[in-house]
């Protein structure tokens, strides 16, 4: 079994038929779906697929790429949703895993970095009164997510979504808790550096993704990319570490199930 722990299902194409795109995955062995947010204004939707959909998670934040959407208030919003949340989960019937998919995003144009700081150190701080772990986005602010993160420690950990760095900064990632996410970058021969530090770190320090629809498959470029061509992920991976297929999707799987805190 397998988890794609970082999917946008209720994204297109998937918003057409998210029950045969479902069944595609789950038909290759990918069980299970953890859907971020992006922001309150799809908060509802991840919910209404997880509350349909069995094999399916999600998670509640402000993604940095949309923070010109975000306001203040949304921080309000996310905590009350989370609180709520927090019943459910006394009583194990949430399926709200996590909060993201947040983090910081210099690479956008005219990025209001004090804005994307804020509100990461908001949610970061949610994420600990909550005891919910992180999905973590970055772009171009790698030393400003190392110093919050050092500054607001998520207590129940948390991932590092499409890491595509070098080995010192996965490192420095694990020290505090983060693991790491491993997607379609390493499909394509040309990511030599980010392939030879997957390779290198612990098996137990990774998860699989697809960020699908987008962080498209070597050769399947142009196409949307799907939670079932997760596998190709897994593929690329026992390749480049010289391990079996088997044995990563055992651990890999455990590790992500235990992050999230979903049911094996």
């Amino acid at each position: 079994m397998l988890i794609d722990s970082h999917c946008h299902f209720d994204f297109s194409p998937f918003d057409a038929d998210p029950a045969q795109y479902l069944a595609d995955a789950q038909q290759v062995g990918v069980e299970k779906l953890v859907l971020p947010a992006i922001g309150a204004s799809n908060w509802a939707a991840v919910q209404a697929l997880a509350e349909t959909y069995a094999g399916v998670y999600y998670a509640l934040g402000l993604h940095p790429f949309f923070s010109a959407q975000h306001t203040p208030q949304d921080i309000a919003k996310l905590d009350v949703a989370l609180a709520a949340d927090s019943l459910l989960r006394a009583k194990n019937r949430s399926k709200c895993v996590a909060v993201g998919e947040c983090g910081l995003d210099f690479a956008i144009a005219d990025a209001d970095k004090d804005q994307q700081v804020a509100l990461l150190t908001a949610q970061f701080q949610i994420a600990n009164q909550y005891h919910l772990p992180v999905i973590l986005h970055c772009r171009k602010a790698f030393p400003e997510m190392i110093r919050l993160l050092r500054q607001h420690t998520p207590v129940a950990g948390g991932v590092y979504h499409a890491f595509s760095g070098s080995y010192p900064q996965a490192k420095q990632l694990l020290d505090l808790g983060i693991n790491i996410g491993v997607g379609g970058t390493i499909t394509y021969p040309r990511a030599n550096k980010t392939r030879q530090t997957i390779a290198a770190l612990p098996l137990t320090a990774l998860l699989l993704e697809t960020d699908a629809p987008d962080m498209p498959i070597a050769g399947y470029q142009g196409q949307p990319n799907r939670p079932d061509r997760l596998v190709h992920v897994l593929r690329e991976l026992a390749a480049i570490r010289g391990e079996s297929e088997q044995e990563i999707a055992r651990v890999v799987t455990l590790t992500t199930a235990e992050l999230f805190g979903i049911p094996m």
